[in-house]
């Protein structure tokens, strides 16, 4: 019984390494002799990116405005309370709950404050119509004392001369004492009222303040401004809003309700891609949540300055999509595969990348099916073909990628293609060159006549001076005589090397 076991697994284990053997050469021979045709048609440059999808428009859920009052202190507000994103709700439905204890207290010392100044204002009330009570009666009194001075000097006109004076006095001073009561009456009036209105006034900023205060706290419950899907909104780091986060006076956006019937895809494009997209270019747009779905889109915005994202090196530029299609399973926030379409070749030839290879001497070719290798003269490319300008007719069979014994591709076609080749590199050289050449000449500065060459020092004077505005005709001239002098010393220097270099017993 054990032999016969030992005998099955051995049979077993045996079989198993002949199948995977076996695969293993059937596999190596299929990609050995993994064939592609030469093709010809439309020929689309694009660049790639990832996106996610978002409303063109939207309506904002607000906080409390804290922008209307003056009498209240700006702070940031915690949220409290929200509702899950995804939630859809109508005009008027709760949306979300914030933090009311700081306001809360605020409010209680503001109504003592209030209930502090009315009843400042009744106690002043009482006190004026006390003194001023007085001031009339003490008005009165002196009225009489001046009746009575005046029957005394009346009375007094039998009397001797001194007596009649006396009299006079009496009534002389009685007539001025009423006189400055009644303009002390006067005064007092007018200061009562002044102190009135401005204990009326404090009433009323007061209550003013108190008014606020309520108002803003009966907005600490959000609710929908009208209906739609609450989606969280994102702040300036770009984090969303949630149970827990804070809005300030000057972003006080809890959520938003976004419009699905027009959906827009942000994405980025890296500085070395964002020249070739332009607004207008078409957009083959596909969604990860729904991978057999496929929509169309045009490039509608592209931004003029760069920013740099979190974990990222290098800069990207903004580029929003906008969706043709409208679909009630597009949502915000879905990561889209965005291919722009930055230009379309009609009618050339293409193949895949993977057929091109380069000898050592760096000239493009190609492995055809009948044994021998192509030259090939090259176009413009894409993430997975590359045009074929010269070289390859279509329908040719070649191999996708490097045969097996590449050595015996020894027959070499096309090798007049390598002279294209060559004359193609120069010419793009020359090209680069020229631009570098006018790009140095501008940065040299080229638009203030100076066509020579400055040392770096010297271009660094020269930027200080045109910023500073000190660039007159006396200063342009110093710096042309000292581009000549630097160019002159350049000549020398050349010159004399020239010299050092000449071989043994020539003559100068």
């Amino acid at each position: 019984m054990k032999r016969t076991i030992i005998i099955s697994a051995v049979v077993v284990l045996a079989a198993i390494i002949t199948l995977i053997v076996i695969n293993k050469l059937t596999s190596k021979k299929d990609i050995a002799n993994l064939y592609t045709e030469a093709q010809k048609g439309q020929f689309d440059i694009v660049v790639t990116t990832t996106g996610e999808l978002q409303a063109e428009k939207s309506t904002d859920i607000y906080g409390p405005e804290f922008n209307q009052s003056r009498n209240i202190r700006a702070m940031d507000i915690k949220i409290t309370d929200l509702v899950p994103e995804g939630t859809e709700v109508i005009a008027g439905d709760y949306v979300a709950t914030l933090d009311r204890t700081s306001f809360d207290n605020s409010l209680k010392d503001e109504l003592e404050r209030l209930t502090t100044y009315e009843t400042n204002l009744e106690v002043k009330i009482l006190d004026t119509a006390v003194t001023l009570s007085n001031l009339r009666d003490n008005i009165k009194n002196l009225r009489f004392t001046v009746e009575e001075a005046a029957i005394t000097l009346q009375q007094s006109k039998y009397e001797p001369p001194t007596t009649i004076r006396q009299a006079e006095i009496s009534l002389d001073k009685a007539n001025r004492s009423l006189e400055q009561s009644v303009r002390g009456y006067s005064l007092r009036v007018e200061q009562a009222r002044s102190d009135m209105r401005n204990i009326k006034t404090q009433l009323a900023e007061q209550r003013q303040r108190v008014t606020d205060l309520q108002t803003v706290l009966s907005k600490f419950i959000i609710k929908a401004p009208a209906s739609g899907m609450v989606i969280y909104k994102r702040d300036r780091t770009g984090n969303k809003r949630k149970v827990g986060s804070s809005i300030s006076p000057w972003d006080n956006v809890v959520a938003t309700l976004p419009d699905m019937s027009s959906m827009i895809s942000k994405t980025y494009v890296n500085e070395i891609d964002v020249s070739k997209v332009k607004s207008g270019q078409r957009v083959e747009i596909a969604v990860d949540a729904f991978p057999e779905k496929k929509y169309t889109g045009a490039v509608t915005s592209v931004a003029n300055i760069g920013e740099q994202l979190p974990n990222a090196d290098a800069k990207v530029f903004e580029v929003l999509i906008k969706v043709d299609q409208s679909d009630p399973i597009l949502r915000p926030s879905m990561t889209t595969a965005n291919k722009i379409i930055t230009k379309t070749i009609n009618d050339v030839i293409y193949v895949p990348l993977e057929c091109v290879q380069a000898g050592a001497d760096s000239v493009p070719f190609v492995f055809m099916k009948n044994g021998t290798r192509q030259v090939v003269v090259l176009g413009e490319s894409n993430e997975n073909n590359v045009v074929v300008e010269q070289g390859l007719e279509p329908g040719a069979m070649l191999y996708l990628n490097t045969p097996e014994e590449p050595e015996r591709f020894t027959k070499l076609q096309g090798e007049d293609l390598i002279t294209v080749i060559k004359e193609k590199e120069k010419a793009k050289s020359d090209t680069e060159r020229q631009s570098n050449d006018h790009a140095n000449q501008r940065n040299s500065g080229g638009r203030g006549g100076f066509r020579g060459e400055m040392t770096p020092e010297m271009m660094e004077q020269f930027k200080k001076m045109r910023q500073n505005g000190q660039m007159d005709t006396a200063a342009l001239r110093k710096f042309r005589q000292m581009r000549n002098n630097n160019q002159q010393g350049g000549q020398r220097d050349t010159t004399a090397r020239r010299r050092n270099t000449r071989p043994a017993g020539t003559q100068q």
